[in-house]
């Protein structure tokens, strides 16, 4: 066998390895945090201004910075 394809061989089976472990990680991770009320996120969406929404037409309205 030429040392090529068996380079390459060894790179395919080393990508599939890995890609195995990061789909298992993946599928077995569990939840460190859960969203709730009292999250900073959730209370900085609910403050965000909703009267500069995007419009139909796809026309962002200018806000001055100042």
């Amino acid at each position: 066998m030429k040392f090529e394809t068996l380079m390459l061989r060894g790179l395919f089976i080393a990508c599939l390895a890995v890609c195995g472990m990061i789909f298992g990680a993946m599928v077995t991770a569990t939840p460190t945090a859960q969203f709730t009320a009292s999250n900073r996120l959730s209370a900085i969406l609910m403050a965000a201004p909703s009267s500069c929404a995007l419009p139909p037409d796809g026309v962002v309205c200018p806000q001055p910075r100042g």
